[in-house]
């Protein structure tokens, strides 16, 4: 054991003052060599870091406990499409109650201070809500597909349906975040050593299959998925709305719609954008941490302490 000018202990087996010197004892297995090599952030990036997610924190924690209660208050909005809507707020609010507090405590601390297996728990915990956001986004980004581009030929979504659809999203979610507690892949801390995710610098074949498929499926893939959804949706509002007006004018009136017409067809476009604006900030706040990940697989030099800050900050502040 050696000591800080300080006083405090640190425990780098190397001996030089690096970003490990406070991780305890415990946690020295899980950390890998890589981080080593960086010396100790600066105090600056973890009061940066404790007063961002506390803000974020107190702000997702509270907008999606509205929409939660709003939603179980107001019988007119149960409706199947916002189902969805509610599970991507309950999700949301899992993450921040569960992931906020602890990261307020070790930006405090400047390392991790829970042990082993709160750390496993956290990364589980920011995984499975993580997963659970995007697959509900893609029930949501369907949904709005169904009702725009199919119409009247699309079939209607039922609350038994809307159910069954979340349930999926969880049965998904869990099986992605269980899988490193059996072996395939592992969760380690950050190079910031105030939370925890998945291990993109041990390049064991069961980290790189791991990794590479959960970054397919959960990113890419829904992603494209989305991008497909909207792409018909503004092609297909843009076809009608040309064609409604090419017609109006034939006929040399204003306007084709009726007032309850119009009024439905401005509410399913209206919730189509609001979706699309959540899908879009979604992926800016996702994007850091799927490079993160990526980069540790293929460019590990490029992954610095700092530069986790940075991820993990982003993908917090989707939960708003």
């Amino acid at each position: 054991m050696s000591f800080l000018n300080d006083g405090s202990s640190y425990t780098n087996p190397y001996g030089n003052h690096t970003v490990v010197d406070m991780v305890p004892e415990d946690m020295l297995h899980l950390i890998d060599s890589h981080w080593y090599g960086f010396p100790p952030l600066n105090d600056m990036w973890y009061g940066i870091l404790a007063f961002f997610t506390g803000t974020t924190g107190v702000l997702a924690v509270t907008g999606n406990l509205i929409v939660i209660w709003v939603f179980m208050s107001t019988k007119s909005l149960r409706s199947p499409a916002n189902y969805y809507v509610v599970n991507l707020a309950i999700s949301d609010f899992t993450l921040m109650a569960c992931m906020c507090p602890p990261m307020l405590i070790n930006s405090y601390h400047r390392t991790w201070v829970f042990g082993p297996f709160a750390c496993y728990l956290y990364a589980g915990i920011g995984s499975l809500t993580g997963c659970a956001s995007i697959f509900t986004m893609c029930l949501i980004s369907y949904d709005r597909y169904n009702v725009i581009v199919k119409g009247i030929g699309g079939k209607p979504l039922t609350t038994g349906k809307a159910m069954a659809w979340i349930a999926l999203v969880w049965i998904t979610s869990i099986a992605w975040t269980i899988a490193p507690f059996f072996g395939w892949s592992r969760y380690v801390p950050e190079g910031n050593m105030t939370a925890c995710g998945t291990d993109y610098l041990r390049h064991d074949i069961l980290d790189l299959t791991y990794l590479w498929a959960y970054t397919t499926w959960c990113y890419f893939l829904t992603f494209a998925f989305i991008v497909f959804c909207y792409w018909y949706i503004v092609a297909a509002v843009r076809s009608h709305e040309k064609a409604m007006r090419d017609q109006a004018k034939k006929m040399g009136v204003k306007s084709l719609r009726g007032d309850a017409d119009a009024q439905k067809k401005s509410a399913d476009c209206t919730l189509a954008k609001i979706a699309l604006i959540n899908v879009s900030l979604w992926f800016m706040a996702w994007t850091p941490y799927a490079i993160q990940n990526i980069g540790g697989m293929v460019n590990k030099p490029m992954i610095t302490p700092l530069f986790t800050i940075w991820g993990s900050l982003f993908a917090k502040a989707n939960t708003v």
